[in-house]
């Protein structure tokens, strides 16, 4: 049995870290030492913009084009940034999607879109990583963010609301298998947070009122981050199987909203 507190990360790569959670969180670990690869989807620039940060904070920086829509695809990239960066220490997948759609209005192929990114290729990626630091020997962190919505639905997240729930059973198991060679598997669950993913770029979450979110704000990514941070470093030794609502009380408003709501708006996506 591997032990887990002997773990001293010096290399990570983050899925999805061009904007928002994913940039924030690359940020955090290149300040913590480690040096990151970085993937990006549709947007390069974001994504040299994440390098930048990271080599300002004195440590290198490898960027790749990652589609979690070709599985297979995505796994060689995993494995194409861990050998440039000469190993994956901690593994973040942080890439998703969403749709917006009802259930009743659903199609296969909106379906397969937002499963397949959010989780066969998520799969894939964890996999690809798993299977390095288990031929690697020194142990590893893997974190997978994923959402409220891993624990409650939201009207109009059909396929959203599955993948999430998915990706939080997959990282229970993992953290089973995973546990005798010194891995530990954990999950972030974020709430609203203000990042392009919600519509909020750039935009200060202090100053946006919430009444149904008891801290009443939405999340800055720094803060999801900063619990990412602690879940890949050596301080985490003793927490697998996990998973950490950053939600500022969110989930715990179910019976609250149930009756305090007053119209029938919430029905609607």
């Amino acid at each position: 049995m591997e032990d887990t507190t002997r773990f001293e990360p010096a290399t990570a790569i983050v899925t999805g870290s061009d904007s928002g959670i994913g940039r924030a969180t690359a940020v955090a670990l290149a300040a913590s030492g480690m040096d990151i690869g970085i993937t990006w989807h549709t947007d390069e620039k974001g994504a040299e913009e994440t390098a930048d940060e990271v080599r300002r904070a004195g440590r290198n920086a490898v960027v790749r084009r990652l589609d979690t829509t070709r599985p297979a695809e995505a796994a060689a990239v995993i494995d194409s940034l861990a050998e440039e960066l000469g190993g994956v220490d901690v593994f973040v997948n942080n890439a998703g999607t969403g749709d917006g759609t009802p259930f009743l209005d659903l199609d296969l192929e909106t379906w397969k879109t937002t499963v397949d990114t959010n989780l066969t290729g998520a799969f894939a990626c964890l996999q690809a990583a798993a299977r390095r630091m288990v031929k690697a020997g020194r142990g590893g962190r893997i974190v997978a963010v994923t959402s409220v919505h891993e624990f409650q639905p939201r009207v109009g997240a059909a396929a959203y609301d599955a993948s999430k729930h998915a990706l939080g059973g997959l990282i229970k198991t993992m953290a089973l298998e995973l546990a005798e060679f010194g891995i530990t598997a954990n999950s972030v669950a974020p709430g609203e947070i203000a990042t392009p993913m919600t519509g909020q770029t750039d935009e200060d979450p202090t100053m946006k009122d919430r009444p149904g979110v008891p801290l009443g704000r939405p999340g800055d990514a720094r803060e999801v981050a900063a619990v990412i941070a602690f879940l890949a470093s050596p301080a985490s030794s003793y927490v697998t199987g996990a998973s950490w609502a950053v939600d500022g009380g969110m989930l715990q408003m179910g019976p609250q909203a149930g009756s305090h709501i007053t119209g029938h708006d919430w029905r609607k996506p």
